[in-house]
């Protein structure tokens, strides 16, 4: 009903408006004193003219906008339907003089009436539309009062669209508690111009200064798409000025047209990457999840997880949670079910080393992918259990592996890392030990098994970035163990969307490696993390060097020499083919090694048996005792250099 009286009310108010400048057209015209004949020629011509006006307007469908949202598309519009009108008036008009008669000269409507009625009956159905508009917004800010809060001013980076569809949702929104003071932006042309009332000041460079001139106590990132290396520029900056920086994540809602304020956030370490983020071609990977039963191991830790969150999103017909951790596989099936209530997600206590329950699950769920990520990952722990290594990340391997091929698993992909590339460690040597086996068996088998290998994940468990924000939580120090010592990073998105790529672009026996750009030192990262904290490295938080710790490498590489790489249909990916071992020998090597760890076999047979698999495992030859390993992972750079000799 209410709407109903809503239309009506519009539909009532557009004829008035319409007859009003149609009158006022005649008047005009006649310079406010219109000849009796023409009054009457007026009454008479109105109800046609206003019903054609009328028409035309609905025939466009301006009448079914709603005023209070009326915007540039609703009055282009307009304006269409009144220019439609006009001329239609006006070729009637001049159609009539070789046929009128004296009889009818009442119907002749004059040409400058005709002209003057055009913007007239614009400005006044546009006039409301705008006038009501205006009283919606009013009354929003009204309702949206601060409750006293004091506002914050902010310096708005990136005087852009974004920039401009979030100065004129702050403006709209009192309640959010942000008032924008100024513009900054490296485009010459917009500097010293007003954008929404707006100044834009100058360059960022200038964001200091500006701070002083206009009290701003905080900058605000309104760029669709910046890269790491703006973001970390703006953040220097800003860490000078002494205000904190925020940033708008606007790309997707840039494409909507709207901003939604609520996702304003502090800039991450994420943000921060030196390359651009990778991104998914979809369509391939839905060719091959959609509909499917798809298998994850590990489905409880960092990669794991997300890894289902992404899959859940192409549809699959079941997902197998395979976690032998129970609190972790209880935290995340609870989330996907909930997220995604119509999936039929099965959660799977079993541990990757049991062989029989694997094949139980595979035998009877037949799952079509399966993505490996269970394994054992941190360096410095796999030095000290070097059997334990071998079992989950070799014997694990062979044992889900083969468990694909046995039930006709169409895709496997193996999770690997870039420590497995010339490893110095037993975790990297483990990890190319399962790249051998599974590039072997797809020489011999049906399903197409290929690995990914990538680089350090942040912000996963036990990843350098939560134990450096603990420390920092601590009050410090940050203890980073060389300050030479480099790595490749990815976000955790990032890597479970190279892993799909993969296993959509693998015919089998590849390896695949995302190209990561340039490496970051680590000493770097921390320094970012302190910053982003709001504090001052090496005044508010000092770095403690603490040596390099046993298996760590000062540099990572993502490819053997021995691996020719070449660029795949995915510009950031690229794929690396290795002559495939015999799988009779690889397997012979494969059971010499799991066979000496589950005889606890000394450390250093351990690391010498690694050498039938990775003979370029510089480890091999330089087994470490426990009590040893221990030392040097807590040893000082003095420590590490006496120890050298």
């Amino acid at each position: 009903m209410r709407r109903l009286l809503n239309r009506t009310t519009q539909v009532l108010l557009d004829l008035v408006a319409l007859a009003l400048a149609f009158v006022l057209a005649f008047f005009a015209r006649f310079d406010w004193v219109p000849p009796a004949d023409m009054v009457a020629r007026c009454g008479l011509l109105l109800p046609y003219v206003i019903t054609l006006q009328y028409l035309i307007l609905s025939g466009l469908g301006v009448n079914r906008y709603v005023w209070r949202f009326v915007g540039l598309r609703e009055t282009t519009r307009l304006f269409a339907a009144i220019s439609i009108s006009s001329v239609l008036l006006l070729l009637f008009r001049l159609a009539l003089p070789p046929f009128f008669n004296s009889r009818l000269v009442s119907v002749v409507l004059p040409v400058g009436v005709i002209l003057i009625n055009f913007p007239l009956a614009f400005l006044c159905t546009a006039g409301m539309r705008v006038g009501r508009r205006l009283f919606a917004e009013r009354n929003l800010q009204r309702s949206r009062k601060t409750d006293g809060a004091e506002l914050c001013p902010t310096i708005l980076v990136g005087a852009g669209q974004v920039g401009l569809l979030v100065a004129k949702e702050l403006k709209a929104r009192p309640d959010v508690g942000i008032i924008p003071v100024a513009f900054v932006d490296d485009d010459a042309i917009k500097q010293g111009s007003l954008l929404h009332g707006i100044p834009v000041r100058g360059k960022p460079e200038l964001i200091a200064r500006i701070v002083r001139e206009t009290g701003a106590r905080q900058v605000l990132i309104t760029i669709a798409s910046p890269s790491g290396d703006m973001i970390r520029r703006i953040s220097e900056l800003c860490d000078e000025a002494g205000v904190s920086v925020k940033i708008v994540p606007g790309l997707y809602e840039l494409m909507t047209g709207s901003i939604n304020l609520s996702r304003i956030r502090s800039v991450s370490i994420e943000d921060l990457l030196r390359r651009k983020p990778v991104t998914l071609a979809t369509d391939a990977i839905a060719g091959f999840l959609e509909s499917r039963c798809v298998a994850v191991t590990g489905a409880g830790g960092s990669i794991g997880a997300e890894l289902c969150r992404q899959i859940c999103a192409f549809m699959p017909k079941r997902l197998l949670l395979i976690e032998q951790a129970e609190n972790a596989l209880f935290s995340i099936h609870g989330e996907l079910i909930q997220a995604f209530p119509d999936l039929e997600i099965v959660p799977c206590i079993c541990d990757v080393c049991d062989t029989q329950r694997i094949e139980t699950i595979f035998s009877e769920h037949l799952p079509s992918a399966v993505f490996h990520a269970a394994a054992h990952k941190h360096v410095p722990m796999m030095e000290l259990n070097v059997g334990e290594a071998i079992k989950n990340n070799i014997n694990g391997t062979r044992i889900v592996a083969d468990a694909a091929h046995a039930n006709g698993v169409q895709r496997f992909v193996l999770v690997s890392t870039d420590k497995a590339v010339n490893p110095s460690s037993v975790m990297g040597a483990t990890k190319r030990a399962a790249e051998v086996y599974v590039q072997s068996l797809s020489q011999r088998s049906q399903t197409r098994f290929v690995a990914v290998r990538f680089g350090n994940v942040l912000g996963s468990a036990g990843s350098v970035v939560p134990i450096f924000q603990e420390q920092i939580a601590r009050g410090g120090p940050i203890t980073v163990t060389d300050p030479e010592m480099q790595r490749y990073f990815m976000t955790i998105p990032e890597a479970c969307q190279l892993v799909l790529q993969a296993a959509s672009m693998g015919e089998g026996g590849e390896i695949f490696v995302l190209d990561m750009g340039q490496p970051v030192k680590i000493v770097d990262l921390a320094r970012d993390l302190i910053r982003l904290s709001g504090l001052q490295p090496d005044v508010d938080i000092k770095l403690k060097f603490t040596g390099v710790r046993p298996g760590e490498k000062l540099f990572e590489e993502l490819i053997a020499d021995d691996e020719r790489t070449l660029q795949t249909a995915h510009p950031s990916i690229l794929v690396g083919r290795l002559k495939a071992s015999n799988f009779e020998s690889t397997l012979g090597a494969v059971n010499t090694i799991v066979g000496a760890a589950h005889k606890s076999a000394p450390e250093a047979e351990l690391r010498q048996v690694l050498g039938l698999l990775v003979p370029e495992y510089s480890g091999r030859d330089a087994p470490q005792s426990d009590a040893l390993a221990r030392t040097q992972l807590n040893r000082t750079p003095a420590e590490a250099r006496v120890a050298k000799g």
